[in-house]
């Protein structure tokens, strides 16, 4: 490595740089919306190019009052900012006794201790994710401010010892020394701090000292894995310091130490350049291997560089298109931390990182809650529109897209089946790859059942939700005499399930959809006695009930083989199983959030049953709540394995995790449910990765809402699920889009679209519409 000092013909090492990272970080640039809250400007050290620092003389306070810092804040929140980026010198109460006395009068024996309290109220009060840059700490330092920030920065600056002596741009700061600040960085990484560091290239260093200096921050992250990003930050020339005349580094001097960077650093670590330093060369720098341009903010300057003020994130975004790339909000710790954040940020912090997240581990942008009648973020209208436009070009005929996206598109375009990996890539698309997933899932909607929307006039029953099990993600499901949330806990007799039925058929439904909770004096004989109940009162009714879970406890209690029981069902008039209780079908994931639930092999053994006696069934995934892409991918796999096998499944139905009053929600364990664009996504993909095995996507209306609804329908999706009289799961989750959408009213929303409708049977024929008697409307 340390021979790329002697490399002098930039273009193959840019090359090599843009290649590894479009390999590791797609077309994304990412960047933190932040607030600046500079807390002190004293500091016990003397760079001879800082404008930072300043003498007690100079300033007319030595810190920021604790109001003015909770102000500061709240003016960044207002603003849309996430992050609060503390900057602060050296501790300078080791120099200054102005400094000691100013702690003094503010309660505190150390601008660390204050530092502590200062984060602390910023993310109490505002509820920003604090992220401190407090110069050299020890090992306790670190650890005291680990719970009230979700990352922590020191730049490296340089290997170069040299530097540091007589002369040197760091003569008199003591803690400037190279071993010093890697002792910092190692430390934060025993503690499992995620941590920025840097280089700041141009003060006196030879190229070797850079290179240098990137393998030492190489050799802390390959020890502990918690270097989140490294800066490469050229020097300024600043008026009124010893270095004002000093040479700075030219723009061919940065391309080149960015793409040696990249080159010592590999593909996935994220490389991050000051946008404010270099106007007007953005995309050069993009090109060398920037994935990354860290905290900027739309209301306080750059304190450290106040004579290069922030670009505004138009520009920014405009600057970042110019290089082929799109512009990225993340949270001011990386995404990587962000999607295992049990390991990197500290239980304080936790329920706030999660919830300020999508699955991504990128910032949550939108507003758009699923259930929660929250307005479809207008960026969505852009991807339908740019996605439909030329859609006669076919699949992945399109330039211009990120390597994963390309590929996986490629294969879907060739009829190939998709990878575990394929799919994983594919929910990351943004920009013009989600533009062109979007577009090549709708060419294949049209392709495998064409353009009409399909739907069921059906009825739910729920018919108890007392339920022996403790899901995390459930509100529906109570104990006995529950009477939080959302009602009380109930038990519906056999009686009135069968006049339920008798009403689901006078206002014309063919299906009803039987499903409950476990409840403890539940028996295989139970679900019989239901099923009959139905069928003695309308020996019509197509009956779709019991999910995997209600019939493995039904054959458990009444000793019988999976086989067995489900003979017993069908003999007694049970059509169709839901395929709810699916949640995601990865044990990694249900042990978190169904531990006690059946496993991933007992839900697929049950359904495979079930197809091999006939019986088909839906197939669903919940999601948006723990769980990570790979886990997506690997749910679709399984669906799809099954069915190549059983051929049972009529369709597949993406459930977006509703989660306002969900209990893991509530305990502060689970993400705040998906974004729009990731909904979204799952519908699009999971018509590409399903293909043509399960030619049926149905979105819910209940979970996306009719706007939503109306969006997938356009992005795969080709069926509208069913009127639903009386939907009570996602209204106990805190879903408030309504309990029945009738049937005229599903059809004007496929008529917005300008698509035909029709009205389906459980199996997707077409059905008898001599409907007599319209649904009533539930009030919402």
């Amino acid at each position: 490595m340390l021979a790329l000092a002697d490399l002098t013909d930039l273009r193959p090492l840019l090359a090599a740089a843009e290649e590894l990272t479009l390999e590791g970080h797609g077309r994304a640039v990412t960047y933190s919306r932040k607030v600046f809250i500079p807390l002190t400007q004293l500091c016990r050290d003397v760079c001879h190019y800082c404008t930072f620092a300043k003498a007690p003389r100079s300033l007319k306070q030595a810190y920021l009052s604790p109001d003015e810092v909770v102000e500061i804040a709240r003016t960044g929140a207002a603003a849309g900012c996430k992050e609060a980026l503390f900057t602060l010198g050296d501790k300078p109460e080791l120099r200054y006794s102005a400094a000691r006395r100013a702690l003094a009068e503010l309660g505190h024996s150390s601008t660390l201790e204050y530092l502590e309290a200062a984060a602390r109220s910023v993310f109490t009060q505002v509820g920003l994710l604090p992220h401190l840059n407090p110069g050299v700490m020890n090992r306790e330092d670190l650890q005291r401010l680990r719970p009230v920030s979700v990352s922590m920065g020191l730049m490296l600056e340089t290997a170069s010892e040299r530097l540091s002596a007589r002369g040197g741009p760091h003569f008199g700061s003591p803690d400037k020394w190279p071993a010093r600040r890697l002792e910092t960085i190692e430390w934060a990484g025993e503690l499992a701090i995620p941590f920025t560091t840097g280089l700041l290239i141009g003060i006196g260093e030879t190229r070797l000292e850079r290179l240098e200096a990137l393998l030492a921050l190489r050799a802390l992250h390959e020890r502990y894995g918690h270097l989140q990003e490294v800066i490469i930050q050229n020097f300024r020339a600043k008026p009124g310091t010893r270095m004002s005349q000093a040479p700075e580094p030219s723009l061919q001097e940065h391309l080149w130490t960015i793409a040696v960077a990249r080159l010592v650093l590999g593909p996935r670590f994220s490389l991050q350049a000051p946008p404010n330093l270099q106007p007007g060369a953005l995309a050069a720098l993009v090109r060398a291997g920037v994935n990354d341009w860290g905290g900027v903010s739309p209301v306080t300057p750059d304190h450290v560089n106040p004579e290069a003020p922030w670009p505004h994130l138009e520009t920014l975004a405009t600057e970042t298109a110019a290089a082929d790339r799109e512009l990225t909000e993340r949270l001011g710790i990386a995404p990587p931390f962000v999607r295992t954040p049990e390991h990197w940020v500290d239980p304080a912090l936790l329920s706030a990182v999660r919830r300020a997240a999508d699955t991504r581990g990128l910032a949550r942008t939108d507003l758009w809650h699923a259930g929660a009648a929250t307005p479809v973020p207008a960026a969505a209208y852009t991807w339908i529109r740019e996605a439909v436009r030329d859609t006669g070009t076919g699949i992945s005929h399109r330039s211009g897209l990120s390597r994963p996206i390309a590929r996986a598109l490629a294969r879907a375009g060739r009829g190939a089946s998709l990878e575990e990996s394929d799919i994983e890539q594919l929910f990351y698309a943004a920009g013009r790859d989600l533009h062109e997933v979007l577009r090549a899932a709708d060419l294949v909607r049209e392709d495998a059942v064409g353009d009409e929307v399909s739907y069921i006039v059906n009825r739910n029953i729920n018919y108890t939700n007392i339920c022996t099990y403790r899901c995390g993600f459930c509100a529906f499901s109570k104990g006995r005499s529950a009477r939080d949330l959302r009602g009380p806990a109930y038990r519906i007799d056999t009686d009135e399930i069968a006049q339920r039925a008798v009403e689901a058929h006078a206002a014309g439904a063919t299906e009803v959809c039987l499903q409950g909770g476990i409840h403890p004096s539940y028996t295989g004989e139970t679900y019989l006695s239901i099923v009959a109940a139905v069928k003695a009162a309308v020996p019509d009714m197509h009956v779709h009930a019991f999910s995997p879970l209600e019939i493995m406890h039904g054959a458990r209690t009444l000793q019988l083989s999976l086989v067995d029981y489900l003979r017993r069902l069908k003999a007694a008039g049970l059509s169709t199983l839901p395929g709810t209780a699916a949640e995601i079908l990865d044990d990694e994931v249900r042990a978190i959030i169904c531990p006690d639930k059946l496993s991933t092999n007992e839900w697929l053994q049950v359904m495979r049953t079930a197809h091999g006696i006939g019986l088909k069934s839906t197939s669903t995934m919940m999601f948006g709540h723990v769980e990570q892409p790979r886990h997506w991918a690997r749910h679709l796999l399984h669906i799809r394995t099954l069915q190549k096998r059983t051929g049972g499944f009529t369709e597949f139905v993406p459930l977006p995790f509703v989660h306002m009053e969900a209990p893991m929600w509530r305990k502060g364990l689970a993400r705040s449910g998906v974004s729009f664009r990731e909904a979204l996504l799952v519908h699009a993909i999971a018509r590409l990765a399903l293909h043509p095995l399960i030619p049926n996507i149905q979105t819910s209306w209940v979970k996306m809402g009719p706007e939503g609804a109306a969006l997938t329908l356009q992005a795969g999706a080709n069926d509208l699920g069913g009127t639903l009289m009386n939907e009570s799961i996602t209204r106990a989750a805190g879903g408030v889009n309504g309990q029945e959408l009738d049937a005229a009213g599903i059809e004007r929303l496929a008529q917005t679209l300008g698509r035909p409708t029709f009205q389906r049977t459980t199996l997707y024929q077409r059905a008898h519409t001599n409907i007599a008697t319209p649904f009533i409307a539930i009030a919402q």
